[in-house]
């Protein structure tokens, strides 16, 4: 069944002295969080506008922490939002009424924009995500800006050239010269269209080769707000050496956070934690740490912990107190089991501090791996049976996220996929240098703030 929000909804609109109204339109959770991040920026500015949203997939629960009043009813449709990923989830959909649901919405945009234009305010759209977000902004005859989160030409080449493809489907991503097809680029080339925000430079460049795209290469909000509780420069103290020869090997575990899927991928992420834990008994000399280890899992807020309790305590893993394990999370509500010379975390509240102490992940995630490889660091993945995470999007995935990613087709190939990363110190180095050059420096959310506020 479809559920619909309870979120406040827009009292009648009024004539504002603030100068801009704006409207946000987002598809997807992750979508929902990269525009409240450039929203918060926005209301830090100086004149910051009014600000609006209507969520097109699922509850919008991001803006209700800025308390952004919604212009119509939002719903949870079955897909989540993955429609693109099975063409099954996608049927579900239209079962549950996603025709006219996305009918209704187009005349809330609309009628929105048209009473703010009756009122004499200045009315603007900002559209984050995909093609569906920026068609909302263009029908809704209002100025528009857009955020492209879904596209990046890494998917088919990088700075050397065009990717060698296994997936047949890929070869149609980009047949028109760029990985946004043309009808995209109409809409990103209208007069209306006033900024576009590619996710990164590479994608920017060959944007900007169609003069009348507004394109600005200023980041990717995706990696802001990712600070971790302990200051960074703790790894770089005079006795770093000492340290790193003292202290475990971390294993960052996403197994995403959708509830279904992602139990489903933590009995596939396990086996692999158990084809690691096999190589640390061999007292792989690669590792160069104390020889513990330690797993953490970043767990999503929607998943259940005895459900991912149960499967650990099923393979030889015992409760163990929080307070003597090597790695301190902050915590209180963690759990932490142990088994022989390996400790294993699970938490919902320090997924940053995750994703900093972590030398390497075992992922099944969309959004999480690319903010891991972001912060430098190489991650495995292993395909799933979707929604989301199936061997199509992590194909994709590890096309755009190039040699950081090392895509596994079983979970028992983990331990040796890490340990040819880790032999090689001169690969991990570029490694480092790819992820930030692929997913860009922190305070995009900011520049984009600034920018948005000059253009329109």
């Amino acid at each position: 069944m479809s559920d619909f929000s309870t979120f406040p909804l827009a009292s009648n609109p009024q004539k504002t002295t603030s100068g801009l109204r704006l409207l946000v339109l987002s598809n997807g959770h992750g979508e929902d969080v990269i525009a409240s991040r450039i929203l918060q920026e926005l209301k830090e500015q100086p004149n910051p506008p009014d600000i609006f949203a209507l969520p097109l997939v699922g509850e919008g629960r991001a803006y209700h922490k800025l308390d952004i009043p919604f212009i119509g009813s939002v719903q949870t449709m079955p897909s989540g939002g993955f429609v693109y990923m099975d063409g099954r989830e996608l049927v579900k959909d239209v079962r549950s009424g996603l025709a006219q649901f996305t009918l209704n919405q187009i005349k809330a945009v609309r009628n929105w924009v048209k009473q703010e234009k009756k009122l004499g305010n200045k009315a603007a759209i900002l559209a984050v995500g995909d093609i569906v977000p920026l068609l909302f902004a263009w029908i809704s005859g209002a100025n528009y800006t857009f955020v492209g989160t879904a596209k990046s030409e890494y998917y088919v080449q990088d700075e050397a050239g065009l990717l060698k493809r296994t997936n047949k489907g890929s070869y149609w991503e980009n047949f028109s010269g760029s990985i946004y097809h043309p009808w995209e680029r109409y809409l990103m080339s209208r007069s209306r269209c006033k900024a576009v925000f590619p996710r990164d430079s590479l994608t920017t460049k060959f944007l900007q080769k169609w003069r009348n795209i507004p394109a600005f290469d200023l980041g990717n909000p995706m990696m802001d707000g990712l600070e971790p509780s302990f200051p960074l420069q703790r790894f770089y103290n005079a006795d770093a050496e000492h340290q790193e020869i003292q202290r475990p090997f971390i294993v960052t575990l996403l197994p995403g956070s959708r509830p279904n899927e992602a139990y489903s991928n933590w009995e596939t992420i396990l086996i692999g934690v158990s084809a690691l834990m096999g190589s640390f008994r061999e007292r792989d000399s690669i590792f160069h740490t104390s020889g513990t280890v330690v797993f953490l899992g970043a767990i999503a807020s929607a998943l259940d912990f005895s459900i991912l309790s149960q499967s650990l305590k099923l393979q030889g893993w015992h409760s163990h107190p929080n307070d003597e394990c090597p790695i301190k999370i902050p915590d209180s509500q963690a759990l932490t089991f142990k088994q022989k010379n390996a400790y294993f975390i699970l938490t919902k509240n320090a997924y940053n501090d995750c994703l900093h102490l972590g030398d390497t992940a075992i992922a099944m995630a969309g959004t999480a791996t690319e903010q891991f490889i972001g912060l430098g660091k190489p991650a495995i993945t292993i395909p799933g049976k979707g929604p989301q995470f199936n061997p199509g999007f992590a194909e994709a995935q590890s096309r755009h996220l190039g040699l950081s990613v090392t895509l596994v087709k079983q979970p028992m190939e983990v331990a040796d996929a890490i340990r040819k990363l880790f032999n090689n110190p001169d690969q991990m180095h570029i490694i480092a240098e790819n992820g930030l050059r692929r997913m860009g420096k922190a305070g995009a959310a900011r520049r984009i703030a600034e920018c948005l506020l000059q253009e329109l």
